[in-house]
């Protein structure tokens, strides 16, 4: 059974997003669908603080023992923070996607973008029907 937070929004690309209360910032990570597809994560490779990503650009990439996949900005913004722990636990991802093992934190640069992302129903529907 897959995990889908109901007060989330996410990408085409299984990312995931919770906004702050007042809609400046973002906790970003990918969903429980892509770290089982993925399988066991060895790397995370995270941008930089103070790094500005563009919605739907590649930020990082993150290694599984078969596979690596591009992380996708799901908003444009300035990198606050990214979560250190992974670096030396990315396994976190797989164990905890949605608390412990988020990716970056944003200062949203145009709030608009959150349009574009997926619902809670809308992401269901999408790993339902399959990639």
């Amino acid at each position: 059974m897959v995990m889908i937070p109901k007060d989330l929004k996410y990408t085409e690309e299984h990312e995931w997003v919770h906004l702050s209360d007042d809609g400046t910032e973002a906790l970003v990570g990918i969903t429980d669908y892509a770290q089982k597809e993925l399988g066991d994560i060895v790397y995370v490779e995270m941008p930089q603080e103070g790094d500005q990503l563009t919605q739907m650009e590649s930020f990082g990439t993150i290694e599984a023992v078969k596979t690596v996949a591009d992380l996708f900005a799901p908003l444009t913004g300035e990198v606050l923070e990214v979560n250190a722990l992974l670096q030396d636990q990315p396994t976190l991802v797989n164990s905890s996607p949605y608390e412990e093992g988020w990716i970056v934190r944003l200062r949203i640069a145009k709030p608009k973008e959150i349009d574009a992302l997926l619902s809670y129903e809308d992401y269901r529907e999408r790993i339902a029907e399959g990639d």
